[in-house]
């Protein structure tokens, strides 16, 4: 869009809205980041290249939560060393941990699989009842991106939903593939009332047909 990160932040903040997503993707972005978190302050979450070296310099700049993958799943495996320093640092009630996941190539059914590396990368970590039962021990929510339906508007991954909404120990932010404002209500339902809904290149202020306002009214209507 033509307009920077802090005027969302701003409309946010407004609207009443916590939990957005401040991502980094690749460098020279800082400083639209910092805008974002210096507008609404304990609003936002930031995510992109945080790691045990910056994480609580982040927070200091506003930021209610730092999102960290690569950081923890490092070379296809948790690492625990990392994550339980992370969490000595900065607790974990400041923690997100993102498990977005898709499934094998050509695997239709199968289980789902944490992703790094702007979701190139498998590891070797399933998402499933164990893990994310232990993994909600260490963090304040999980962020799951949908990868195989992010950004398509296809509709969302039910499956993927309802094992969330079941087995996490933690609130979770579900993305991927919302395509109206049904999604809001099939997400709530399928989740157990344990699953948020986060939508952006699907929203009219992105670009796309489903409509900001609309949303924010259904929000407001649900809490």
């Amino acid at each position: 869009t033509d307009k920077p990160a802090s005027d969302y932040a701003v409309m946010y903040k407004d609207d009443g809205l916590t939990g957005g997503h401040v991502i980094m993707l690749g460098p020279g972005n800082q400083d639209a980041a910092k805008s974002a978190l210096e507008a609404y302050p304990q609003g936002l979450q930031i995510g992109g290249g945080i790691t045990s070296s910056n994480a609580s310099e982040w927070l200091s700049y506003g930021a209610s939560h730092v999102i960290v993958t690569s950081f923890v799943f490092h070379n296809g495996q948790i690492d625990f060393d990392r994550l339980n320093g992370l969490v000595d640092q900065i607790g974990k009630d400041r923690l997100v941990l993102d498990l977005s996941c898709r499934r094998k190539v050509g695997d239709t059914t199968g289980p789902y699989f944490v992703v790094t590396d702007r979701w190139q990368t498998y590891t070797d970590v399933e998402v499933n009842e164990e893990t994310l039962k232990m993994l909600g021990g260490y963090c304040a929510e999980f962020l799951v991106h949908g990868v195989e339906n992010e950004g398509k508007r296809c509709g969302i991954l039910e499956d993927l939903v309802q094992l969330l909404g079941k087995y996490s120990p933690v609130p979770v932010t579900y993305a991927g593939g919302v395509q109206g404002l049904d999604d809001l209500d099939r997400v709530k339902t399928l989740g157990n009332e344990n699953v948020d809904l986060t939508i952006g290149s699907a929203l009219d202020c992105f670009g796309g047909d489903i409509k900001y306002d609309d949303v924010v009214a259904w929000h407001k209507k649900e809490n």
